[in-house]
């Protein structure tokens, strides 16, 4: 097997959430372990080939999401074909639009969203191949600015 990281979300409202991430960037579930009276303690979904792995919150524990915590402590990146149809899709399904979709000066399109669990999402598409040095002599030329 080989290594990997997967995302393991905490979510005010997991059973939404799935629904939302179906809607919003074509998540298929995988798996869902509930409690009698309904709380996830985990689920698993599939946004093309990447698993994510998520649960309800356990404050008892702990275990809060963003919004119980005031904010999200870190973001997602999803790299699609198409940003602007997947953006727009999120947005429909409920998702905050943060930064509008735009090329970006590393080689990609891409924009930012908050989904309505407070989870943050840089969502692109990679529209150019470049180095290293031409990355940096980009970046230079944007922070000289």
């Amino acid at each position: 097997m080989a290594t990997t990281v997967v995302p393991y979300l905490c979510v005010k409202g997991a059973a939404s959430a799935i629904e939302f991430y179906k809607q919003a960037f074509g998540a298929t579930e995988v798996l869902r372990l509930a409690e009698p009276g309904g709380r996830i303690g985990h689920a698993e979904i599939r946004i093309g080939e990447s698993r994510v792995m998520l649960s309800d919150e356990y404050p008892e524990h702990g275990i809060l999401g963003p919004q119980s915590r005031g904010g999200a402590t870190g973001s997602l990146a999803l790299e699609v074909p198409d940003v602007d149809a997947v953006v727009a899709r999120a947005v429909a399904a409920g998702a905050k639009l943060l930064n509008p979709v735009a090329d970006q000066f590393y080689g990609e399109r891409s924009g930012k969203l908050e989904d309505p669990f407070g989870h943050l999402w840089s969502v692109s598409t990679r529209t150019e191949e470049l180095s290293q040095e031409e990355m940096q002599r980009r970046y230079d030329a944007l922070v000289s600015v």
